[in-house]
């Protein structure tokens, strides 16, 4: 076998198999997520047993790589990417001493944690927009970095230094909740909703079919949005 042939199957080899293990270790991280937010679900209705039933809060399990979380006017849906990323080079997670000594461990899984409003699943508003609230990066040795708003900032050490388990998620879960009920929809500008179709009133009248989210018409990233006010924590 030539040089060139044996490397080439040696770092495909490494790779393709760090990665194998980091999809495995965020689909099991994924799966425990469920197991959580349904435990959320049953602890909050049972405190809510005495309220409207429109109070409950439900779980709905969306297939392999998807599940929803529903409390009142807000949902928040999860989805895991089937894919493994590596953090880009200008990335601030590079200056953590775990990765400085463990560059595999820059290789993770992607489990985003979206807002809508309920609306929008319930009249099937596929136009509707979502935002995202966080993101949990889970690597080959089950280490988590949480990515997201400012509510979840200062509760997790840092990445390399723990391994995700169903604490950490009850909690990044519980922080993504709390975010999302101080997240309130804004009336839209005017001059978004002054004009409209013949068209778009009959499909609004047959599926009430109107494009809304929460920042309709606003820039989501000056109010509160990954970045600025972003935090960069993990475990």
């Amino acid at each position: 076998m030539s040089n060139k042939k044996a490397d080439i199957l040696s770092i495909y080899e490494q790779k393709a198999g760090l990665k194998q293990l980091v999809f495995r270790n965020t689909y099991q991280t994924f799966l425990q997520l469920k197991g959580v937010l349904l435990e959320l679900t049953n602890e909050y209705n049972a405190q809510l047993k005495d309220k409207d039933r429109k109070l409950w809060l439900k779980f709905k399990d969306r297939g392999r790589f998807q599940a929803s979380f529903k409390f009142g006017g807000d949902l928040l849906l999860f989805s895991m990417h089937s894919n493994v990323f590596e953090f880009d080079r200008a990335h601030s997670i590079w200056k953590t001493s775990y990765l400085q000594k463990n560059r595999q461990g820059a290789f993770c899984g992607i489990i985003n944690i979206y807002n809508f409003l309920s609306d929008s699943f319930k009249y099937e508003r596929e136009t509707d927009l979502g935002y995202l609230v966080g993101r949990i990066f889970i690597n080959k040795d089950f280490h988590y970095f949480v990515e997201g708003k400012r509510q979840m900032g200062a509760i997790y050490k840092n990445f390399g230094d723990s391994q995700i388990d169903d604490a950490s998620l009850r909690t990044i879960l519980e922080s993504a909740l709390q975010y999302v009920l101080e997240f309130d929809l804004l009336v839209p500008p005017y001059d978004n909703v002054k004009i409209t179709s013949v068209e778009i009133v009959q499909e609004r009248n047959n599926k009430m079919i109107q494009q809304t989210g929460k920042r309709l018409g606003y820039k989501f990233n000056t109010d509160d949005v990954l970045g600025e006010d972003a935090f960069y924590t993990g475990g």
